[in-house]
């Protein structure tokens, strides 16, 4: 490589480098930040006579899910690919390895999905991994109208994309999780808290122990086919008071 390629490089990196996080201060949160992506990806690979459509996937559990895309047409690419099974950018997150299909009409990996691409007009596509941790998996998806769009030049800007925004996207991931974890632990304490109110009622009503009262909570739930928190809050509504409120620290 010559020291002006490798100066060219640089810059390029450097660019992208200050732009990613420029757009991490920007964004919200991270669905936002993935659609700053999504957008910047397209339009920086996009030419005057090749536009480029781009979509962010997560396969999580086993399903796939675009979190982030530069329009309607990229999200509705990606989901034609989910009702295959399997495509480009879901093997790109499986095997963490960039995927080229230069010419759709070609390329023999995976025909069915390939022929309805291509009746949507694509014919080329480039599948990019994000190097996240646990069992999140994720990759960059670009398409083109065009064959043989993307040239070695644009399979490295899109891996410097996915490589740089990586750490943002575990750090985000991580939150994320955090964010669910916390919302489950808030609504599993708040069923136990109107569980523990219905149990009091029934203690009350028929003077018999906690144990006696939670019993009879639960055969109600059996009998009628609900939720014994919903049967509490049934209970509990039944004698005029209102849900109750739980006090935790964050």
């Amino acid at each position: 490589m010559s020291s002006e390629v490798a100066a060219q490089n640089d810059k390029a990196e450097s660019a992208i480098h200050d732009h990613l996080h420029s757009l991490i201060l920007q964004s919200v949160d991270v669905e936002d930040f993935l659609d700053g992506l999504a957008n910047y990806s397209a339009q920086s690979l996009s030419t005057p006579g090749g536009k480029v459509l781009c979509g962010v996937t997560v396969l999580r559990d086993r399903k796939a899910a675009t979190v982030a895309s530069s329009s309607v047409q990229a999200g509705r690419m990606d989901e034609i690919q989910y009702s295959f099974g399997d495509g480009p950018c879901m093997t790109a997150s499986r095997v963490q390895a960039t995927i080229y299909v230069p010419s759709v009409a070609e390329d023999s990996r995976w025909p069915e999905y390939l022929a309805v691409i291509a009746e949507h007009g694509i014919r080329s596509i480039l599948a990019v991994p994000f190097n996240l941790e646990g069992d999140a998996k994720a990759a960059l998806n670009l398409y083109s109208e065009k064959a043989a769009t993307f040239d070695a030049h644009a399979i490295d800007l899109a891996e410097s994309y996915t490589r740089q925004a990586s750490q943002a996207l575990r750090l985000g991931l991580r939150f994320a999780q955090h964010i669910d974890t916390a919302s489950n632990l808030r609504s599993a304490m708040e069923s136990r808290t109107v569980i523990d109110l219905a149990v009091g009622i029934i203690m009350a009503q028929n003077r018999c122990s906690q144990e006696r009262a939670f019993g009879i909570l639960s055969s109600a739930s059996s009998t009628r086919h609900m939720k014994v928190r919903d049967v509490a809050s049934t209970l509990v509504a039944s004698i005029g008071q209102e849900a109750p409120n739980t006090h935790y620290e964050n």
